[in-house]
């Protein structure tokens, strides 16, 4: 029997005796969840770590057919030479220049959104101001992405979809350009050069955030998160007040912010919004979403340095840290102090 389905009597008794809860199949659900989640993390890690491998060591892939005249394009658009490798201070440098130049272009997007497309001024209330604009800026464009405001209240579809979601893919793909030079540090130990940023922000993106992010948003949108452009919804209730629905792009801004570690949502409640996270299923997809990369970038470590040991080790230490603080906050959870009367 679970706590939620106590009877008066035992709820009294429950809550003199938290213990009680911690022998409820509740909490054997609870566990259940926790080693499936560990346990597909662990049967992902290898196989995404090894095509991470290869992505950023330009070894053949499945989706080169797609990705490689892309990107080609791209590096001919830009005049960028694929060929030349750089040094840990030019490395810095582009990515310096590389989030300076994100942060003005969202800054000037949330200045101006009152005049770009799908802004609603009757239900954006919430002004953007100089000093709020700026911070959202730097926040998204350092993937720190600090939400100092109500995404349905302030942010219009333009902003959210081009400005934010945008940064997201950017932002989070060159962190992960910063987290492949530093792989390289070690692997590198002979060597002054790290690759080339704007190589492997072009790879990252290409092979691996926006083919995550594209599956990702579909089997949200499949969960019931919306996925449009509509104009928000005014209902009607019973009692005969008017209540305001917010629509919009969510399914697109919100998987990536999960995939990219970047947080900030589309609304203000973020993933506790019905709308971001409607589904148990969804749930666990934004969850592995948040530590897939992470996880099998310690693989990567491991096929790059050429010590694959050294990378599972690593994941060991990550898993038991991680049990350490999911047990704790489980416990802390559960326990709650009950309420006096």
């Amino acid at each position: 029997m679970s706590a939620l389905s106590l009877g008066l009597g035992e709820r009294r008794k429950a809550a003199l005796n938290p213990g009680l809860l911690l022998r409820s199949p509740l909490d054997f659900h609870s566990i259940l969840q926790y080693i499936l989640f560990v346990a597909v993390v662990t049967v992902l890690v290898k196989p995404l770590g090894g095509y991470m491998e290869k992505v950023f060591s330009r070894q053949a892939t499945v989706l080169d057919r797609l990705c490689v005249p892309i990107e080609r394009l791209i590096y001919r658009v830009t005049a960028i030479d694929s060929n030349v490798e750089m040094t840990s201070t030019q490395y810095a440098v582009c990515f310096v220049l590389f989030s300076l130049a994100g942060t003005l272009l969202l800054y000037a997007i949330l200045r101006l959104q009152g005049f770009l497309p799908w802004f609603f001024p009757k239900y954006l209330t919430t002004p953007l101001s100089p000093d709020l604009a700026l911070n959202t800026a730097i926040s998204f464009s350092t993937t720190t992405t600090w939400q100092a405001y109500g995404g349905e209240n302030t942010m219009s579809y333009f902003s959210q979809m081009v400005g934010l979601c945008a940064q997201n893919f950017l932002a989070g793909a060159a962190g992960l350009a910063i987290g492949i030079a530093f792989i390289r540090g070690f692997a590198r130990q002979l060597s002054k050069t790290l690759g080339n940023f704007w190589v492997d922000t072009t790879r990252a993106l290409l092979w691996i955030l926006l083919p995550g992010a594209l599956v990702g948003a579909v089997l949200l949108v499949w969960q019931g998160v919306p996925m449009n452009f509509h104009h928000y919804a005014v209902a009607t209730t019973l009692e005969g007040s008017k209540e305001v629905i917010p629509q919009g792009p969510v399914a697109a801004l919100e998987f990536i912010k999960n995939l990219g570690t970047n947080g900030g949502g589309f609304f203000n409640v973020n993933g506790s919004h019905p709308y971001e996270n409607p589904t148990p299923l969804a749930n666990f997809m934004e969850m592995l979403a948040i530590v897939l990369l992470p996880a099998a970038l310690t693989n990567t470590f491991g096929r790059m340095i050429r010590q694959p040991r050294q990378g599972w080790l690593l994941y060991s230490l990550m898993v038991v840290l991680f049990a350490i603080g999911l047990i704790s906050v489980h416990l802390f959870e559960q326990h709650g102090k009950p309420t006096s009367r």
